[in-house]
């Protein structure tokens, strides 16, 4: 009788290790569908907010430095009632320029820093230019404030960039916004990038670093649906 009350017990436990790693496996995969799910809606509005800033070249960012660029980053949306210190704007894709094209975009937040960086408007799209190694590097790092580690300036706007100035010049980042329609360059400085590593682990099964150190861990035909329009959009863009 006895051994019968063991084994009953034994299979109890069992049953209930196994209804409770099945939980845990779908709540993974409901989890991993999630960030797969924002993600795509974050490239979707970041791929019609990079059309959207150059599709009058008179008054976008100058074809040149988009060609020089290392990396691209587009913020789209980004909301400043989110925007309190130490909180997340927004969430945004970064591209790196390699040697056979536009890696796989990683995802990326934005937030304010010590400086308490501030949002002019109730909804924003970023796009900054990463322009030197040295900038790109920053990226690789859990997180970086622009200004401290890297200098930063506003983008010159329009068809060259014969107008800029020698900050622009010399500057690791170029910024730009768009808000209501009015699209300018701006000065991020006081803004912390940081790798929204959830998401990229649910896209590509790598964070944020690795997707970034210019080998392809992702090969160009296996970007995601997900994130492959804003690829392809940076792509068109900045030859």
């Amino acid at each position: 009788m006895l051994k019968i009350f063991n084994k009953q017990i034994v299979l109890c436990c069992l049953a209930t290790v196994l209804m409770t790693s099945g939980l845990m496996t779908a709540n993974a995969q409901n989890s991993k569908d999630k960030e797969i799910k924002n993600a795509a809606k974050t490239a979707a509005k970041a791929t019609a907010a990079l059309d959207e800033l150059m599709k009058i070249p008179a008054n976008s960012i100058p074809e040149s430095l988009l060609k020089d660029a290392k990396a691209i980053a587009v913020f789209p949306n980004v909301i400043k009632a989110a925007f309190g210190l130490g909180g997340s704007g927004g969430k945004g894709l970064i591209s790196r320029r390699t040697k056979s094209g536009w890696s796989a975009p990683a995802v990326f937040k934005l937030a304010s820093g010590s400086a308490g960086f501030q949002i002019g408007a109730s909804s924003t799209d970023f796009v900054m230019l990463f322009m030197t190694d040295g900038s790109l590097k920053n990226l690789l790092e859990d997180k970086f404030e622009i200004g401290g580690e890297a200098s930063a300036a506003a983008g010159p706007v329009g068809r060259t960039a014969k107008a800029s100035t020698d900050a622009q010049l010399k500057a690791a980042i170029l910024s730009y916004s768009r808000s209501k329609g009015i699209f300018a360059g701006i000065s991020l400085t006081g803004a912390v990038i940081s790798p929204d590593n959830d998401a990229n682990q649910a896209l590509y099964s790598f964070n944020a670093k690795e997707l970034l150190t210019g080998e392809n861990k992702v090969s160009l035909d296996s970007i995601p649906p997900a994130t492959k329009m804003f690829q392809e959009t940076v792509t068109r863009h900045a030859k």
